[in-house]
């Protein structure tokens, strides 16, 4: 079921329209006697927000079973109309602005927004989210674009064995027989980055560097679990981005878990990775694919920084932030783990792939044009991966390492918290090779990254 398609114009209206600060979200995940939801859940949300015109309307988005209610500034709003295209209407905005919002959504089986799933080993249900590129609104009302980043504070009810994970630590408490989990306020990010993972999970636990790690999976594929194999290659990865990047991991806790009919390989949930339950091996494996589970848990830790921290604006930058991270990843794994030899993996898979595409009809710009939600879908492939990042790997050739990294550092210094654009970067890299007598990156874009083929 694809989400209602919100075009680049609407958002960058809506953008300059509103500011975000934050979330108040809760979630019923239960029956109402303790046990596990089997179709719908109840969610709450509340949210604030200013309006730099005064009188303007808008809309938040929301898609699920029903709209109970909607409250603006102590005012009920006609929410009988509720459309799922059309979102939620927002007449007459103040200067300043809360939004209550008490809906009931709906569990996915498409991996997409809420999915549910029933163990066939011992019945246990299991859930995780999956918002990219636009399906938090599936789990709560929001505005639901990358450049409307906020701090959400997240309650959950679930059933009493069940962990919740979210973007942030929580606390518990018994609540009839349910457990209610309190999280802590997030930083701030972008919806599509917000996570909620509950169930019956086996996990394990340890801290590095002042980081609380976790890795999580089904219960009944806890036996193949390699834990200690994963929290190695994860304190490889925080110490090498720590020592090239400049600033410290920002997002408290990191835990990694892995969920069953997952889409994709992976998705970087800031603290809340989520990855293909595939990588959890069951029987014996070649060390390649050993390599390349690595290659993907370190991508997902390089988005924390370059996707998460720093956010591209608007999906035409989708290209920069796979490329950036299949980049850095393996960088990380060829300097600071076991993998030395990740840059000939690289030329024989990424490239390899990058060429394969490229020669199909269906070949585009690296960074193509996005006018809306549904031209990004078409765009997860091996050209705003691997193309990408092979052009992305002769640029650092071009400016050099070093300076690379120096514009890199300054880049996500200047734009912490933020959203940022391709020129942004360019002009940090430019600045960061010398300047006037450093390396003129003006048309670098324009030669390499916009043309086809």
């Amino acid at each position: 079921m694809a989400p209602p398609n919100l075009t680049r114009t609407d958002a960058e209206r809506r953008a300059a329209l509103l500011a975000v600060s934050g979330y108040v979200v809760d979630l019923d995940l239960t029956d109402g006697r303790g046990g596990p939801g089997e179709k719908t859940f109840a969610t709450t949300t509340t949210v604030r927000f200013s309006c730099a015109e005064p009188g303007a309307d808008s809309w938040i988005d929301f898609v699920g079973a029903a709209v109970e209610s909607a409250t603006l500034n102590g005012t009920t709003l006609d929410v009988s109309g509720y459309r799922e295209d059309d979102g939620i209407a927002l007449p007459g905005l103040a200067a300043e602005n809360e939004l209550t919002v008490r809906a009931t959504g709906t569990y996915m089986n498409t991996g997409e927004g809420l999915h549910r799933f029933v163990d066939p080993v011992d019945g246990g249900v299991y859930l995780y989210s999956q918002f990219e590129t636009a399906d938090c609104k599936r789990l709560f009302a929001c505005f639901d674009q990358p450049d409307l980043k906020a701090r959400y504070t997240i309650t959950v009810t679930a059933p009493d064995d069940w962990k919740v994970v979210s973007n942030a630590l929580a606390e518990t408490e018994k609540a009839g027989p349910a457990t209610v989990h309190r999280f802590a306020e997030s930083e701030i990010m972008s919806t599509y980055l917000v996570a909620l993972v509950a169930g019956p999970y086996a996990s394990w636990h340890e801290e590095h560097d002042g980081i609380p790690l976790g890795i999580y999976c089904r219960a009944s594929l806890a036996p193949h679990m390699d834990h200690e194999r994963i929290f190695t290659e994860t304190r490889q990865g925080f110490d090498f981005y720590h020592r090239n990047f400049g600033i410290r991991y920002p997002f408290g806790k990191y835990d990694q878990l892995f969920v069953p009919e997952f889409n994709a390989g992976a998705m970087e949930n800031a603290g809340a990775v989520t990855f293909l339950e595939d990588y959890v091996f069951r029987s014996r494996v070649t060390r390649f694919l050993y390599e390349r589970r690595a290659e993907t848990i370190l991508h997902e830790m390089a988005h924390m920084w370059f996707g998460d921290l720093v956010t591209m604006r608007w999906w035409d930058d989708l290209w920069l932030n796979e490329s950036f991270a299949t980049w850095a990843s393996v960088l990380c794994q060829a300097e600071a783990t076991e993998y030395a030899q990740a840059w000939t993996t690289f030329a024989n898979v990424e490239k390899s792939w990058a060429y394969r595409q490229d020669q199909l009809p269906s070949t585009h710009p690296i960074a193509a044009d996005i006018p809306d939600l549904q031209a990004v879908e078409v765009n997860f492939d091996g050209i705003t991966y691997a193309k990408g990042a092979s052009v992305l790997k002769q640029l650092v050739a071009y400016v050099g390492l070093e300076p690379f990294m120096a514009g890199l550092r300054a880049y996500f210094e200047a734009h912490q918290w933020g959203n940022a654009t391709f020129d942004d970067l360019l002009g940090a890299l430019e600045k960061a090779s010398g300047g006037g007598g450093g390396r003129d990156l003006s048309d670098w874009g324009a030669q390499w990254c916009a043309p086809p083929g």
